[in-house]
């Protein structure tokens, strides 16, 4: 009887407990603004299915990083070449604390697509600097772009990474704006 007794006690003992139950990360908690932001997001029409993914990433996060969905103004444009001029425009009005526009730039037309890109990449950051709103560029150009589901599915699932990394880089951005316009503001820089 007693070596029963130690049997059990030590088959007992073998048994291992159950793993526990793993909860999961916590959601990461993101610094609050002092005051409310407005961001215009600007993107083109062309291979609309594939750039709107980008535009609904964007919102969750941004959203997720204390600015409202309501404080997001939407416009489109038929193509990235025209994102520039209504960035400009936008910033003028100094309504916006940034502007992030999105866009896929393809081979086709008259224009090469590395031109393109280019193009609207220098003209984005010329508004940025003549108006001091930050301006945010999610205007993709693929060295080969074909319209096979497949590819467009890769494409669509990259957008939806940019509008998570956009946001970041424009919440970050406006955080650090906001702290800078304050030292300058209290004479510390």
């Amino acid at each position: 009887m007693n070596q029963m007794l130690q049997e059990s006690e030590v088959n007992s003992s073998q048994v291992k407990a159950a793993p526990e139950t793993i909860d999961p990360p916590p959601t990461p908690s993101h610094p609050r603004f002092a005051k409310p932001q407005r961001v215009a997001f600007v993107q083109s029409s062309w291979h609309r299915e594939v750039v709107e993914q980008c535009r609904i990433a964007f919102l969750d996060e941004i959203e997720a990083r204390h600015i409202d969905r309501a404080r997001v103004d939407l416009f489109e444009v038929p193509g990235s070449f025209e994102i520039p001029l209504h960035a400009q425009l936008l910033a003028k009005t100094r309504r916006y604390t940034a502007i992030v526009a999105a866009g896929l730039v393809v081979d086709g037309g008259i224009y090469r697509h590395e031109f393109v890109a280019d193009t609207v990449i220098k003209a984005l950051m010329d508004v940025q600097l003549r108006t001091e709103v930050p301006v945010f560029s999610a205007v993709l150009t693929p060295q080969q772009f074909h319209e096979s589901s497949a590819h467009v599915e890769f494409f669509r699932k990259h957008f939806a990474t940019k509008g998570i990394e956009v946001a970041e880089a424009c919440a970050n951005t406006l955080l650090s704006l906001e702290r800078l316009r304050g030292q300058v503001a209290a004479g510390i820089v």
